[in-house]
Parts: C-alpha cells; sequence; structure tokens
C-alpha cells in the first residue's frame, strides 16, 4: 500500500525457540503521508476508522503487549535497528521485565564512566582490546555454525536492571553489529548472543513463509483481505512449524524433516494421488540422506579453516 495499491508493508512478530518458529501476530501499516492523510483512501480499503497512523515500533509495542495479555512464554526480545532505535519499546520491555538485545545503528551514544560521558559505539568498540573479543556461534546456519566475534560493555548496573552494548564483529570482513541490552537479571554473554542471534532465525522465518505457504503471494488491495490472507498463511506455516517439532529424533546420517519436506509429502499425499506413497516417502529419503551429507562436508569444510 505505500508503493500502489498493490503493495502492502507488514509487521509481524514472530516466536523462537529450540523446536522451532512462527509468526504469531502481524499488523498492517500504513504511511501517514500518502495513506494516513488521506481519509477517502483509507474508506476505499476499508480500513476502520479507529485506525490512525502508527509507527513500526509502536505497532510492534501493541503486539508484544498482546502476548504479554495472552501470557505467550517468553523472555527475551530482539529487532533489527528501527525498533532499537525507539525508546518507547524499550521502556515498555523495562516495565513488563522482559529483556532485549536491539540493534542500533554504529553512531549511536551510549553512556560510560557512571553516565558521565556519551560516546559513540563505533569509537567504543575501536578501543577495545584484541583478547577481548570472545568467539561464540549464534547457532547452526546452512553452511555450518555462524561463528563471530562478540564483546561486551557494561553501560550501567543497579538493583533490578543490568544493561550492556553487545557488539558483533565478523571474523573474516571486519564488519561490526551493535546492540543495546537489558535484563532485570545478571547473565552471561552466550545468553545476549543467542537473542540477538535469533534475528536470522526471523529472517529465514520469512523466506521460508514466502517460499512454502505463498506469505508474499497476495494481490488484494483492502484491509481485510490483506489480514484474512496474512493469517492464513501464517497459521499454515504454524501448522507446518509444529509438525517438523513433533516428529521423534531422526537418524543422524537423515535430515530431519523439515518444514519444506513436510509440505511437499502433504501435496503429494492429498493434492495428488497419481504416483504410490512408496515412491514418495523413497525420494524424501533420498533427498534429506543427500541432504544431511551435504551438510556434514560444509561443517567440515567450515571447521577445517
Amino acid at each position: 500500500m505505500p508503493v500502489d495499491q498493490n503493495s502492502q508493508v507488514g509487521v509481524f512478530l514472530a516466536y523462537v525457540s529450540p523446536l522451532g518458529r512462527a509468526m504469531i501476530d502481524r499488523r498492517l501499516y500504513l504511511p501517514e503521508t500518502t495513506w494516513c492523510d488521506r481519509p477517502e483512501r483509507l474508506t476505499a480499503a476499508g480500513v476502520p476508522d479507529k485506525v490512525g497512523f502508527a509507527t513500526k515500533p509502536a505497532l510492534a509495542r501493541q503486539m508484544i503487549a498482546a502476548a504479554v495479555d495472552a501470557e505467550v512464554p517468553f523472555g527475551w526480545v530482539t529487532g533489527d535497528e528501527v525498533y532499537g532505535a525507539d525508546p518507547g519499546l524499550r521502556a515498555d520491555l523495562e516495565h513488563c521485565g522482559i529483556g532485549y538485545a536491539l540493534a542500533v545503528g554504529r553512531d549511536r551514544r551510549v553512556a560510560v564512566n557512571n553516565g558521565r560521558t556519551l560516546i559513540r559505539v563505533d569509537d567504543l568498540a575501536e578501543r577495545i582490546p584484541t583478547h577481548e573479543w570472545q568467539p561464540h556461534s549464534c547457532g547452526p546456519g546452512a553452511k555450518g555454525p555462524r561463528d563471530y566475534l562478540w564483546a561486551w560493555i557494561i553501560t550501567a548496573t543497579q538493583p533490578g536492571e543490568h544493561r550492556w552494548l553487545l557488539i558483533r564483529r565478523n571474523r573474516t570482513t571486519g564488519e561490526l553489529a551493535f546492540y543495546l541490552c537489558w535484563s532485570a537479571r545478571p547473565v552471561p554473554l552466550h545468553t545476549l548472543v543467542t537473542v540477538a542471534g535469533s534475528r536470522w532465525s526471523i529472517e529465514e522465518l520469512f523466506q521460508t513463509g514466502k517460499g512454502q505457504v505463498g506469505l508474499d503471494h497476495y494481490q488484494v488491495r483492502s484491509w481485510t483481505g490483506w489480514h484474512r490472507f496474512i493469517t492464513l498463511a501464517m497459521l499454515a506455516l504454524a501448522v507446518l512449524t509444529i509438525l517438523a517439532a513433533q516428529q521423534p529424533d531422526p537418524d543422524p546420517k537423515i535430515i530431519a524433516l523439515t518444514v519444506a519436506e513436510i509440505r511437499r509429502l502433504l501435496n503429494a499425499f492429498v493434492l495428488a494421488t497419481s504416483l504410490p506413497p512408496e515412491h514418495t516417502l523413497h525420494w524424501s529419503l533420498w533427498r534429506r540422506t543427500s541432504q544431511a551429507r551435504a551438510r556434514r562436508s560444509h561443517y567440515q569444510r567450515r571447521q577445517a579453516k
């Protein structure tokens, strides 16, 4: 909707756990000048009268508040620089006792020396001695562990809250990324790394949603149409995620059933009946065995470097 009538921008809330990940809420973002300042356009698209302009961080705050009210069990939140720059979002999370690791730009200033000095985070990164950078993995990737060098700086500590600046450095390119972190209790560096690294899971979730359930395969021009389609796609992805999480421990020589493989099997068994089930299962086993072999090769190559 911000560019033309067939282009929409959504803000999504994703849930990430060791067993899987899924989108659990969504909001349609309406730009202020091209939409919210044009009431005739809002009416034509069926946007409710009570809906007004809200920034992306404000929409995120709405969804997080709804998740808290629904008693969704979570203890941490992460997001990119758009959300890390919003003080209202950080204040809401701290008020609820929810820890966060939110990305910020390299020009962000943080307080040091007990709050007496403000300094840019990229300047702080240059002052960190080489021996203080610690290797940690964000988790497994398609070609092996996603290893980076990490450093953290305590920016404030007082009863009931702890604040850090977390810095990630690419081991090959030296590229830096920065995160403002907060927790009601002290936590180890690896916890902050895990939370910040879960953003990769969210990006992968969007790619999975687009490729497996058609998250972006729509042409709608109404408020109701967008919400119906997106909700259906989110539900389909959640069902596939639950099925993948419920499978027993797989043979280490075979890739576990993924969301993509489960969708492929459902399509073969439910939508197509021309081939016998044994044929479909045979090719599923062949694909996953080949994928496991390729993954071992990638991991061995990465570890040899």
